[in-house]
């Protein structure tokens, strides 16, 4: 099978296991992606097919930042997935457990970009993209896993499958000097109790590794766009009938309700 047929046919079989809800599997052996680009190349015939669902491209996540989910994977960098214009939540905001197989959360700043960053810009610095970002605020990720389990996940399959985006839950953007964000303190509170904290790493580094990542296969990120930057806090399950807060020193925060 060439790797084009290969790349669309491991696409098609990803969506349609999602839309049946069926746990996540790794791809059968005759699709899996024989190389990273190729895995990408299937990750963007995915995202044609989800796009007739979800709305057109309106943002952009990084996945796999942490040293430990790169061990995990098998993997030494991280990987990128987008975010759907439909999929894009303003907080508060209520989310029904039963619209996903397994929900599971992530702590994230999220940054608005003001202007583009063309593939043809790059190499982008971390100094560079900072010029280019509006607004920072608190996210939450949302995560449909779909069951996986993450020791035996194969890190190809993940990124066909968009790197497991369902969406995200933003606060209110706030102008500020992006670069200030290293080590910013984020807490999470479930129904009321702080149930854990962490701090930001380098938003910026990360938003010029995506921006670098993503010129090498010929894309922009574009103004207006939403970019989430990696998690502060483990990633988490929520439960019915929880109310989760993710709050961010001089972000404010973001809010779900889980129905």
């Amino acid at each position: 099978m060439r790797n084009s047929d290969r790349a669309s046919s491991a696409a098609q079989w990803m969506w349609h296991a999602r839309q049946q809800r069926a746990s996540f599997c790794n791809l059968p052996d005759d699709l899996r992606p024989e190389t990273i680009a190729e895995a990408y190349r299937a990750q963007e015939a995915y995202s044609q097919l989800a796009e007739q669902l979800y709305g057109t491209v309106g943002g952009a996540k990084v996945a796999t930042t942490t040293r430990v989910m790169q061990q995990l994977m098998g993997i030494s960098h991280p990987c990128s997935g987008v975010i759907f214009a439909r999929t894009i939540h303003t907080s508060p905001t209520r989310v029904r457990s039963t619209d996903f197989v397994n929900l599971r959360i992530e702590c994230e700043i999220a940054l608005t970009l003001g202007a583009d960053l063309p593939a043809s810009g790059a190499a982008w610095t971390r100094e560079m993209v900072a010029l280019a970002v509006a607004a920072a605020m608190p996210a939450f990720e949302l995560i449909e896993d779909r069951r996986a389990n993450y020791a035996h996940a194969d890190v190809f399959s993940m990124i066909v499958e968009n790197c497991w985006n369902a969406g995200v839950v933003i606060g209110a953007p706030k102008p500020i000097r992006v670069t200030s964000l290293v080590g910013i303190a984020g807490r999470l509170t479930v129904n009321g109790k702080v149930t854990a904290e962490g701090v930001a790493e380098d938003p910026c580094a990360t938003l010029a590794w995506l921006a670098n990542h993503l010129a090498e296969r010929g894309h922009d990120l574009n103004a207006g766009m939403v970019i989430i930057t990696g998690s502060l806090i483990p990633t988490l399950s929520i439960s019915r009938g929880q109310r989760v807060v993710f709050t961010v020193d001089g972000l404010g925060e973001t809010v779900i309700d889980l129905l």
